[in-house]
C-alpha cells in the first residue's frame, strides 16, 4: 500500500513538472523598455520598478523590464507615440492625456470628480474603467491597469492662495490637456501647457509662477526648491494608465500576456497603497520648507461655480450620457 501511495504522489509530481516545463517553455526571453516622465522616486516610477521586480521574479529571469524615468525617453506625448509605434514597450501616464486618442478619457481630467482614492479604485477597476480601456486597442494601446498619481494641488512663488480670486494673474503650468488649460484660464490664471520635464527650469527662471501636482510629485521633483507657497486644493484626481504597445502585446504568447497581467495586478495594489502613504509623508515634508494654505470649503465652492461652464462644455464633448453614467456609479458607491 505504501509503495502504491508513493508512486501515485510521484506520478502527480512528475505531471506537475511536465506541465510546469510546458508552461515555462511558452515564456521566452524578453527585455522590455518602459518609459516614465516622472522623476526617480515618483509614485508611478516606483510602481514601474515594483512591476519590473515581479515580472523578473515570476518569469524566472526570462522576462525583464528596464525602467527609464525622468523623461529620458521623452515626455508623455512622445512616450505615447513611441508606445503606439512599438519602439517603446510600456509607459504609465495620466489617463486624461489619452483623450488625444479616445475623447472619453477626458472625463478623468474633470475637476472635483472623485472624493478619495478608494472611490476612484471602484470606478477604475469596475465596468466603467474597462469600458474606456476597451477603446484603446484600436489606437495601438493596451491598458493593463490603472495606477494612482493622486490629488493635484497648487504651488507658486508669488503669494499664498487662500481664496479663489488669488489664482487670477498667475502663470500656472498645466499638463497638456484642454480641460486643464480652460479651467485655469477661467479662474483668471494664464495657463501654460508644458511637459513635466521642463517645469523645474521654467519655475527657476520665472518663466512661470507656479504649477499644480500631487504632493509626492512636488517633493520628488524638488519643486519646493523653486516654489514658496503650497495650496491644498485637491482640485483634480489623477489615475495613471499602465499602457502596453499593442504591437508588442500581440507578439507575446498567451502565457507571457497572463504573466504580465497578473504581475501588473499585484503591482497595482502595491502602487496605490504606496502612493497614498507617500502623499501623506510628502505633505509633512513640504510643510517644513513651504508656506502651506488649505483652501476652505466656501472658496472651493466658488471655484466650482466659476468652472461650471468648463465642465458643461467638456461634458458635451465626452458625451452627457457617459458623465451621467459616472455620476450614477459614484452616487451608488457613496450610499453603500
Amino acid at each position: 500500500m505504501k509503495i502504491r501511495k508513493f508512486s501515485g504522489h510521484a506520478a502527480l509530481a512528475l505531471c506537475a513538472l511536465i506541465l510546469g516545463a510546458t508552461a515555462q517553455a511558452q515564456v521566452g526571453e524578453h527585455t522590455f523598455r518602459m518609459s516614465h516622465a516622472g522623476a526617480t522616486g515618483h509614485p508611478g516610477v516606483l510602481g514601474a520598478e515594483k512591476w519590473a521586480e515581479l515580472v523578473k521574479e515570476k518569469s524566472g529571469g526570462k522576462m525583464q523590464i528596464k525602467v527609464f524615468a525622468n523623461g529620458v525617453l521623452g515626455g508623455d506625448v512622445q512616450a505615447l507615440s513611441a508606445v503606439q509605434g512599438g519602439t517603446v514597450d510600456f509607459t504609465a501616464m495620466n489617463s486624461g492625456i489619452l483623450q488625444t486618442q479616445v475623447k472619453e478619457f477626458a472625463i478623468f481630467d474633470f475637476p472635483f470628480m472623485f472624493e478619495n482614492g478608494k472611490e476612484a479604485d471602484a470606478i477604475l477597476d469596475g465596468a466603467f474603467g474597462k469600458q474606456l480601456a476597451d477603446k484603446l486597442p484600436a489606437k495601438g494601446l493596451v491598458n493593463l491597469a490603472y495606477w494612482e498619481l493622486g490629488f493635484r494641488n497648487l504651488t507658486n512663488s508669488k503669494r499664498p492662495i487662500a481664496k479663489a480670486d488669488d489664482i487670477a494673474g498667475l502663470k500656472i503650468r498645466v499638463i497638456q490637456s484642454p480641460i486643464y488649460i480652460e479651467t485655469f484660464n477661467t479662474l483668471g490664471a494664464n495657463a501654460v501647457p508644458m511637459p513635466i520635464t521642463e517645469v523645474y527650469t521654467a519655475m527657476e527662471q520665472k518663466i512661470i509662477d507656479g504649477h499644480e501636482n500631487p504632493f509626492s510629485v512636488i517633493e520628488t521633483s524638488k519643486f519646493y526648491e523653486v516654489q514658496k507657497y503650497l495650496t491644498v486644493s485637491n482640485h483634480i484626481y489623477n489615475p495613471q494608465s499602465l499602457l502596453a504597445s499593442k504591437k508588442k502585446w500581440d507578439a507575446l504568447t498567451k502565457d507571457e500576456q497572463a504573466l504580465l497581467l497578473s504581475t501588473a495586478a499585484e503591482a497595482t495594489k502595491w502602487q496605490r497603497e504606496n502612493a497614498r502613504k507617500m502623499s501623506d509623508e510628502s505633505l509633512a515634508t513640504l510643510k517644513k520648507t513651504m508656506t502651506v494654505t488649505v483652501l476652505p470649503p466656501e472658496e472651493i465652492a466658488k471655484i466650482r461655480a466659476k468652472i461650471k461652464p468648463v465642465i458643461d462644455k467638456f461634458s458635451q464633448n465626452v458625451g452627457p450620457e457617459l458623465v451621467a453614467q459616472l455620476q450614477t456609479e459614484l452616487e451608488k458607491g457613496r450610499k453603500k
